[in-house]
Formats: structure tokens, C-alpha cells, sequence
């Protein structure tokens, strides 16, 4: 049996989060005695873990240069003496992978789970630093390894292992008449849904200018916008501004994604930057056709005109052309979402990564 940590800033409902949640609960008691580290604070996703019995601990690390955490996860890794420290998102990479390595962990795997642009020099510096003495890097798209070859580590210690997803699309306790009403909108509106945090990484303008455009030719599009984040105000503005204020609605955080998503006619992504959207997967398995900027983490999981539309980054008028096309034609429409359906259960069900991570760990401890 193998002693597997997994090392990760918080517990929070994020991409990468969900992710671990569903790997740690997911692989075999019999193989892997697995434990979870928190770098910074726990959330939502412990309840789920600590119902299968998976231990947790917190670091709670404050600042973000903080000697007496990292002192606190060395000791906790040379406590817990785990044949494999796998490691996700930048804190926890630098933090963990750190300590690991000064405990003699006797294998590591660093998890990138998204391109990210916003690191400077020194954290490039740091990733390098300590990628050598890094088995592998773990990725969920070819867009990530991409992005991180280019800044200089090492493609030999690059898989990409893409998200999973249940493929089985969830039942709709409400009626689309019933959300309608819920949401006070006509009986014949077409739903657009946009899921993810407000901010410029989602690029929103770009999809609020278009519903100005599809406006002009059609008054039933009402687009959802899902999620929080530091641009809500400043979007809500905009949407004033662009006069589509009574078309676009901002519902803020929600539980009830999947329900909403099941009468959604269609999604939409126009981010500048992705890693691989668990928002987008759980479009296509409701079957809603996906009309999404043309990104590498978007492109592994849409096939353009099969299972959805990609659209050239910033091309705001092209979400209003294949918005208005999928719209006016029904078969259309379920031919796209039935073909990301099969998708989703052919290549990114949770079996697989679960599946591929076993392959990952095995790989690195039998060298």
C-alpha cells in the first residue's frame, strides 16, 4: 500500500478542488492510504472527504511568505513519512514541494491546473527550481503543458491527465416553466448560461456585448450569468451601459447549477486563458451546446461544429452569429448536445482520471 498526500491551498468549491475531492475519495482503499494537507484554510469539500474517512489537516499559512508554515507542513510531511506528495495549485507547489523535498519525500508530482499569466519572473524561477527534483507534472490539457514548455520547464515531465466529470446528467426538479417563473422571465425565452468568477480572466464584457447584438434581432435571449467575483458591479454597469440590462442577469453564487444548466439552450465561454472548464464539462453533459473561445483548455473538449462552436478570441460578434444559428435551428441544437454527451462519457468520465493517476503513481514509484 502506497501513502499518498495531497497538498492543496484550501477546500473551497474550485475546479482543482472538486478534483481532488473526487480522486481522494475515488481510489482504492486497498492501494493508497490516502491524507489531505490544507496549505492555508479548509471549505466546503471537507464535508465530503471526511465522510469517507479521509484525514485532513490544516497548516493555515497567513501571509504570503510565511517560515512558521512551512515549518508546520514540514513537520506534518515528516510526521505522516508518505511514499508520494502530490502537490496542486502554485502556493502548495511552492510550499509543498519545498518541504518534501528537505524531508526526502521519496516521490513528488506537482499539479498545474492552469495556465497562468499572472506569475512573474520569480515564481517561473521557483517553479523551474523545483521541478528538478520533481517526478512528474501533473495537467489537466495539452494548453497548460503548453504554456508552461514555452516558460522554460521540462516537456520529458509533463501528463496531462484531463478532468473527470459524472457523465450522467442530473434530473431537474424544476420544470423550465417552473425556473422561468422562479426567475421572473417570459414563458418563451431562450437561456444563455455563462458560469464562472467574475473577473477579466472570463472576459464577460465580450458576451454581454453580444447579447446587445442578438438583441437586434431577436428579443427572447436572456443570458445567465452565474457566479461572484471583484468585477460584479463594474459588469452590472456595463450591461446598463451596453442597454441590456433587462436581458442579462446576474444570479451570483448558486447550488443549483446543474438544475438551471438542464434547460439552458446554451453555454457560453469567452475566457482569455483556461485550464480545463468543469463548468463547461458540466454543460455538455446536461447537453447543452457550447459556443466558447478558441483556447487551447477549451479546444480538447470541444469539437468545433460536433459538440459545440469555437469562437476567435475576442471576436464578440461571432458569439451572437452561432448564438442566433443554434437558437433557430432545433436539430441543430441536440444534435450538438447529444454529440458532447458522448464526449464527456467517452474520454472525461471520473474513472478515467482516477484511473490515470493510479497509472501516474505507480509509474513514479516503481522508478
Amino acid at each position: 500500500m502506497k501513502r499518498l498526500l495531497l497538498i492543496i491551498p484550501t477546500l473551497d468549491r474550485g475546479g482543482a478542488e472538486k478534483q481532488l475531492t473526487m480522486l481522494a475519495t475515488g481510489l482504492p482503499r486497498a492501494q493508497f492510504d490516502v491524507h489531505v494537507c490544507l496549505l492555508t484554510r479548509s471549505g466546503p469539500l471537507e464535508e465530503t472527504l471526511r465522510a469517507q474517512d479521509i484525514p485532513i489537516v490544516e497548516i493555515r499559512k497567513r501571509r504570503k511568505l510565511d517560515p512558521l508554515a512551512y515549518l508546520r507542513l514540514k513537520k506534518e510531511i515528516k510526521r505522516l513519512a508518505p511514499d508520494i506528495v502530490h502537490t496542486w495549485i502554485f502556493a502548495a507547489n511552492a510550499y509543498g514541494r519545498s518541504a518534501a523535498q528537505a524531508v526526502k519525500v521519496p516521490h513528488i508530482i506537482c499539479g498545474e491546473r492552469c495556465v497562468d499569466p499572472w506569475k512573474q519572473g520569480y515564481e517561473i524561477a521557483i517553479d523551474r527550481y523545483l521541478d528538478r527534483k520533481t517526478d512528474k507534472i501533473a495537467v489537466n490539457s495539452s494548453g497548460i503543458e503548453q504554456f508552461y514548455v514555452e516558460k522554460g520547464r521540462d516537456p520529458k515531465k509533463f501528463v496531462v491527465i484531463p478532468n473527470g466529470i459524472d457523465a450522467t446528467p442530473p434530473p431537474a426538479p424544476l420544470s423550465r416553466e417552473q425556473l422561468l417563473r422562479q426567475l421572473d422571465l417570459p414563458y418563451d425565452s431562450r437561456l444563455l448560461v455563462a458560469v464562472g468568477r467574475l473577473w477579466p480572466q472570463k472576459r464577460l464584457k465580450d458576451l454581454i456585448w453580444s447579447i446587445d447584438i442578438l438583441n437586434r434581432i431577436r428579443s427572447d435571449v436572456h443570458l445567465l450569468i452565474i457566479g461572484d467575483g471583484p468585477q460584479r458591479d463594474r459588469l452590472k454597469k456595463f450591461a446598463r451601459q451596453a442597454n441590456t440590462e433587462g436581458s442579462v442577469h446576474f444570479l451570483g453564487a448558486r447550488n443549483d447549477v446543474p438544475q438551471i444548466m438542464a434547460h439552458a439552450d446554451c453555454f457560453l465561454l469567452a475566457s482569455g486563458y483556461e485550464g480545463q472548464s468543469n463548468a463547461l464539462m458540466e454543460a455538455m453533459v446536461a447537453g447543452v451546446p457550447a459556443i466558447v473561445s478558441d483556447i487551447p483548455g477549451n479546444r480538447d473538449l470541444v469539437v468545433s461544429e460536433k459538440t459545440g462552436f469555437l469562437v476567435p478570441l475576442g471576436q464578440r460578434a461571432e458569439y451572437s452569429r452561432y448564438t442566433n444559428i443554434v437558437l433557430e435551428d432545433d436539430d441543430l441544437r441536440r444534435r450538438l448536445g447529444q454529440a458532447a454527451q458522448e464526449r464527456i462519457a467517452a474520454e472525461f468520465s471520473i474513472p478515467q482520471m482516477i484511473q490515470r493517476h493510479i497509472d501516474l503513481y505507480d509509474e513514479v514509484a516503481s522508478t
